[in-house]
């Protein structure tokens, strides 16, 4: 059974949006990076995905920095499913549209033999997480206090236990949390 795993930048205090003031730096495009090389999907909401539509401008004219690169690379090559109401074309060759509803593909894909399936969109990990479809979240907390954007969690139905399986520090000062999801007993 494949894993799903939510990965997702957010400030001290919760917000997550791409306007809020985390710099995404080597380590962290290496980390990504290499987190999208471990799996063989992406799951990806429409504004995510467009905003994901800047990386393949990367590969060819490339960036002075090695990481950008190498990640314009990695999330190129990844397989990209994308859900939307209103999009009728990805314009990626490594993405299509969901022809399902989010909660029924994911079950389908969970059964499926394969490499991790990784969600990168806020929307997405709301609706996956109130349906108890999440197996990890990677959440990489960046040292800054925003005070306004996007929460990521508001939108949470009921309380969600996690356990820690581990941290990983960022020279940037920000951390790398990862969470397993437990039943509330």
């Amino acid at each position: 059974m494949r894993k799903v795993i939510a990965a997702i930048n957010m400030t001290l205090d919760g917000f997550c949006d791409h306007t809020a003031g985390f710099v995404a730096g080597e380590e962290l495009h290496r980390h990504y990076a290499e987190l999208l090389d471990s799996a063989d999907l992406i799951l990806y909401g429409r504004i995510t995905y467009q905003l994901m539509q800047f990386w393949p401008t990367l590969l060819q004219n490339p960036s002075d920095e090695k990481s950008m690169n190498d990640f314009a690379v990695s999330i190129d090559r990844i397989p990209k499913l994308v859900f939307s109401n209103t999009l009728k074309d990805t314009a990626w060759d490594s993405a299509t549209l969901a022809d399902m509803p989010l909660c029924e593909k994911v079950s389908v894909l969970k059964q499926q033999s394969g490499k991790d399936i990784l969600v990168g969109s806020r929307s997405l990990i709301i609706q996956l997480l109130n349906s108890q479809l999440i197996d990890e979240l990677q959440i990489c907390i960046h040292p800054v206090i925003e005070g306004k954007g996007l929460p990521l969690f508001d939108q949470i139905k009921d309380r969600i236990i996690l356990k820690c399986l581990q941290t990983k520090s960022l020279d940037s000062g920000a951390t790398v949390e990862y969470y397993e999801p437990q039943p509330d007993l």
